[in-house]
């Protein structure tokens, strides 16, 4: 997907009982798993050796831009990173995560992973009561609400704040000398998993991918509404903050922003979207000669296509690794120019073949138009564009960068339309009751940029 849905957030943190040199080289390890989740800005922030926080912060990508900065053997025991695009908040280093503030309640560095639709009524708020705002950011909000909370204990006055924001956010929060808090939204929108690394203490990541490659073992999910005190490798305490709500997972994570080797909201991203692609597979409009992806957001979908209609399955289109995701560009014409350079038609393998292409989404159509216009130059007979999500029809306000409604293409053209607009044949997008049959607990799931049934209503 490149001219669509905008990323989300990564977070990942780490708490061990005694100090470790490891501890810079794991968070950078953790950070660059999670590098495709955000790629404006990234950081870290840990505690030092006399308990207060340090941050490093840098615009750009993992390996590039903040990896030279890390201090390097420094023994430390606990720290927090982010990779970010902007959702809330412009683009630009002051937005950059992990935050960091001091006030009343001692240091405090936090790092989100959301959206919170009641932000700018908090915000006129606090500022009515004489707040002043260092970013515009929207995680900036949590520091005001436990600083303008009487008495000076931090977990309490956290705990108050949380039970004030509405809206999806799974974040990690670093203060009280040495401790590291991770907590979800009541809806529970966003993942977070967390697990043992060996016996030194806990790992808490976005995605289990990123956990995996540290070797980290006995990993849970956080559930919607719950919140970990982890302190010095050991947690502390778990606990349930808010009455309990219908979890609303965004199901965007299966389709297309979480990892295939990770697993998210206790699901396999890898088998959901095998399934999606044999579910696609059975309401094909005919048997074509071959079936490729876009990839790599569609390789996976289009195997399972491949396995449940026979057609088998090509590398008809390849690309460039080195780019980048297109749509993190920031102005269309450089997304547009991305796109030209990321991905290339192998004429041997499209040239006179009728083309099944598996994507996971259309939001604009912009991108998907030059990809079918590609495979016709490199000679394709017929092409017919199958999707493995529904039509998108809504904006999201939990976290992710969604068109406005007028740009979404299919609020405003059938599949006929659109397979027209974009120059397929045909275009056939996933059923959303088949979407729905793909996964394990299907009701827990929000399916608002599907249907517009939005579990928070924007304010």
């Amino acid at each position: 997907m490149f001219d669509e849905l905008k990323e989300e957030c990564g977070v990942f943190g780490i708490s061990l009982k005694n100090p470790s040199e490891d501890v810079m080289y794991n968070m950078y390890m953790g950070l660059f798993s999670l590098q495709h989740r955000g790629q404006e800005s990234c950081g870290v922030a840990y505690f030092d050796d006399k308990s207060n926080i340090q941050v490093v912060k840098s615009a750009g990508l993992v390996a590039e831009k903040l990896l030279p900065q890390l201090p390097q053997n420094y023994p430390c025991t606990a720290a927090i990173g982010h990779v970010r695009y902007s959702t809330t908040g412009s683009a630009g280093l002051i937005n950059a995560q992990p935050l960091l503030f001091k006030c009343n309640k001692g240091e405090i560095a936090i790092a989100n992973n959301g959206q919170l639709p009641n932000y700018d009524i908090l915000k006129e708020e606090l500022i009515a009561n004489g707040a002043i705002f260092q970013t515009s950011s929207d995680s900036e909000i949590l520091i005001h609400l436990m600083s303008n909370t009487p008495g000076n204990d931090f977990e309490s006055s956290l705990i108050s704040s949380i039970k004030k924001l509405d809206g999806a956010f799974s974040t990690l929060v670093m203060g009280d000398k040495n401790k590291i808090i991770a907590f979800k939204d009541p809806y529970g929108f966003k993942p977070l998993a967390y697990g043992k690394l060996g016996d030194q203490g806990y790992v808490f990541s976005s995605e289990t991918a990123a956990l995996n490659i540290l070797g980290v073992t006995d990993i849970k999910f956080l559930e919607p509404g719950e919140l970990i005190i982890c302190e010095n490798g050991e947690i502390k305490q778990k606990l349930h903050y808010s009455d309990k709500k219908k979890a609303s997972q965004c199901v965007f994570e299966l389709v297309y922003f979480a990892r295939p080797d990770s697993s998210v909201f206790s699901e396999s991203v890898h088998q959901f979207r095998f399934n999606s692609g044999r579910m696609l597979a059975k309401n094909r409009k005919k048997d074509t000669d071959i079936v490729i992806s876009v990839p790599d957001s569609g390789n996976i979908a289009a195997l399972g296509f491949s396995r449940e209609s026979g057609i088998p399955f090509d590398m008809g289109l390849m690309r460039n690794h080195y780019t980048g995701r297109t749509f993190i560009r920031t102005t269309q014409k450089q997304r547009e120019e991305a796109v030209k350079i990321k991905l290339n038609p192998i004429k041997s393998v499209i040239e006179g073949k009728t083309i099944s292409i598996v994507d996971d989404s259309i939001v604009r159509g912009t991108t998907s138009k030059k990809i079918i216009k590609m495979l016709r130059d490199a000679g394709a007979k017929e092409i017919h564009m199958y999707l493995s999500s529904p039509e998108v029809l809504g904006c999201c306000y939990y976290g992710i960068n969604t068109p406005t409604t007028k740009e979404l293409i299919s609020t405003n053209h059938t599949p006929e339309e659109i397979a027209k607009i974009i120059g397929a044949d045909s275009v056939t997008f996933l059923r959303l009751e088949d979407l729905r049959a793909c996964l394990k607990d299907p009701d827990s799931f929000c399916y608002a940029c599907f249907n517009q049934d939005y579990p928070i209503k924007k304010i």
